[in-house]
C-alpha cells in the first residue's frame, strides 16, 4: 500500500535549486507521475467488496484500448502551432484552444457572453393589456406582430439546427467553434423569447408556429434557407474537395449573409418601430436584444467567410462569386415580398416601398462585405434610427423601459 506521508517526507528532503526554485523538479514530477499511475491501477484492482456490477465495470476498463480512442483526435500527439490552424480542413488537434490564430473569434465569444440576457427578464404586462384591448392595435399592427412571431419562432430554430448539426462539425478552428457554441445557445434563447411572447399574449401557438408551412411569404423564406442545409447536414458529408468546400461556403453565405443578414431586417424594423411608438414595448425590447445578438452573429459569419476565401482563394472563382451574388439578390427579393405581404398599406410611419429601399441598402452592404459588386447603386437608409439601436452604447434600453443589467463583462461596444 502506498504511503503518501512517506512520499511527502522523501520529497521534502530535496531542496529546490536555481531557476526551478518554487517549482517541482523534473525528477519530482516523474515520481508524481509514477505514483499517480500506480494509484490509479490500484483503484481498478478487484476486491472482495465489489458488487458484481462494479467488478464487470472494472473488467471492461481493463480491456479498454486507449490508443484506439486517441486515434480519433487527429494531431493529438503534438502541440499545435498557430500557423497550423485553419478555418476548414485543418488536421491539427481541434481540442487545443490556444494559441489563438483568430483573436477576433475569441473576442466575439467574450462579447457574446457579456451580452447575456433571458426572455423572462422582460416585463410583458403592458403588451398583454394592449393585445387584449380590441382598440389597442390596428388590424395592420396585429398582422405585423403575428407574421413576425410566426417567421422568427421557426427561423432561429433553423439556424440553430444548421449550426449544431453541420457548421460546428465542419469548421476546424477551435476558437471559432467556441463562438459557434455561444451562438447556438443564443439561437435557443431567441426561440425561447418568441415562445415567451406568444404564450404571454395568449396567441394560438399552433397557428403561429406553423406559419412557415402555411403562409406563402413565410414558407418561401424557410424553404430557401433549408435548401442550403440539405447537403452539409448529411452526417456523411465532409469537406476536403473543391466541390464540398464550395458547398460549405454556400451554406455560410446563405445563413449568415441572407437568413441572418437580410431576412431579419423587415420584421425587426417593423417591431422596433412599434416600440418607438410605445406599443408592444415588451416584444420590442426582446427584439432589440435579439437584434444585438444577430448583429454579432452576422459580423462573425462575414469574418469566417472572408477567412475561408483568404485561405482557399481557388474556391472564390467567378462561378461562386456569381452564385453568391444571386443568393443575396434572391434573399432580398424574398424579403421585399415579405414586406409587401406584412404591410400592404402604410403603417407605423413606413410602407412597403420604404422597406424595399432599406432592404436594397442592406443588400448592398452584404455584397460589399464579401467582396462583391453592389447591385442597387444610390440606395440610402430610410430608417437611420435602426443603426442607432444597433450602435447604442449607453447602458439603458432604447425604449427607456428598464436599465439593462444583464451585461457581465462591461459595457458593450458596437464599433
Amino acid at each position: 500500500m502506498l504511503s503518501w506521508d512517506e512520499f511527502d517526507k522523501e520529497d521534502a528532503a530535496e531542496p529546490a535549486k536555481g531557476a526551478n526554485a518554487g517549482h517541482a523538479s523534473e525528477a519530482a514530477m516523474d515520481k508524481l507521475d509514477s505514483a499517480g499511475g500506480a494509484a490509479a491501477l490500484e483503484a481498478r484492482a478487484a476486491n472482495a467488496s465489489d458488487s458484481p456490477a462494479v467488478a464487470r465495470a472494472k473488467a471492461a476498463l481493463n480491456k479498454l484500448d486507449v490508443a484506439e480512442g486517441l486515434a480519433e483526435l487527429e494531431g493529438s500527439a503534438a502541440r499545435v502551432a498557430v500557423d497550423e490552424k485553419r478555418m476548414i480542413n485543418c488536421r491539427a488537434d481541434l481540442n487545443q484552444l490556444v494559441p489563438f490564430k483568430y483573436d477576433w473569434a475569441w473576442q466575439k465569444y467574450l462579447d457574446g457572453c457579456a451580452n447575456h440576457w433571458m426572455p423572462q427578464e422582460v416585463n410583458m404586462t403592458a403588451d398583454i393589456a394592449v393585445w387584449r384591448n380590441p382598440e389597442g392595435l390596428t388590424d395592420d399592427e396585429r398582422r405585423i406582430v403575428m407574421r413576425n412571431l410566426g417567421f422568427f419562432s421557426t427561423a432561429d430554430s433553423l439556424v440553430a439546427n444548421n449550426l449544431a448539426l453541420a457548421v460546428y462539425r465542419l469548421i476546424t478552428n477551435p476558437e471559432c467553434r467556441q463562438y459557434i457554441l455561444r451562438q447556438a445557445f443564443e439561437e435557443a434563447i431567441h426561440t425561447h423569447a418568441y415562445q415567451y411572447c406568444i404564450e404571454s399574449l395568449g396567441m394560438d401557438e399552433g397557428e403561429i408556429f406553423n406559419m412557415y408551412h402555411e403562409i406563402p411569404s413565410v414558407a418561401k423564406k424557410a424553404a430557401w434557407g433549408l435548401k442550403y442545409t440539405r447537403a452539409i447536414s448529411d452526417p456523411e458529408f465532409n469537406t476536403g474537395t473543391v466541390e464540398t468546400d464550395k458547398e460549405l461556403l454556400r451554406n455560410l453565405i446563405a445563413y449568415y449573409c441572407v437568413l441572418e443578414g437580410i431576412f431579419f431586417y423587415c420584421g425587426f424594423t417593423q417591431i422596433l418601430s412599434m416600440g418607438r411608438r410605445n406599443k408592444m414595448t415588451g416584444v420590442a425590447e426582446q427584439f432589440q436584444y435579439i437584434l444585438r445578438d444577430e448583429s454579432m452573429h452576422l459580423n462573425f459569419g462575414i469574418d469566417v467567410i472572408n477567412q475561408i476565401k483568404i485561405e482557399n482563394p481557388h474556391l472564390w472563382d467567378a462561378e461562386l462569386k456569381e452564385e453568391a451574388s444571386q443568393m443575396i439578390l434572391q434573399g432580398t427579393q424574398l424579403e421585399i415580398e415579405y414586406a409587401r405581404d406584412t404591410m400592404p398599406r402604410g403603417v407605423l410611419g413606413m410602407n412597403a416601398a420604404m422597406m424595399e429601399d432599406y432592404l436594397k441598402f442592406i443588400a448592398n452592404r452584404r455584397l460589399s462585405q464579401i467582396g462583391l459588386k453592389e447591385e442597387y447603386p444610390g440606395t440610402t437608409n430610410p430608417f437611420p434610427w435602426m443603426s442607432e439601436i444597433m450602435d447604442l452604447k449607453k447602458e439603458k434600453n432604447f425604449f427607456e423601459t428598464r436599465v439593462i443589467e444583464y451585461q457581465t463583462g462591461g459595457a458593450l461596444s458596437w464599433d
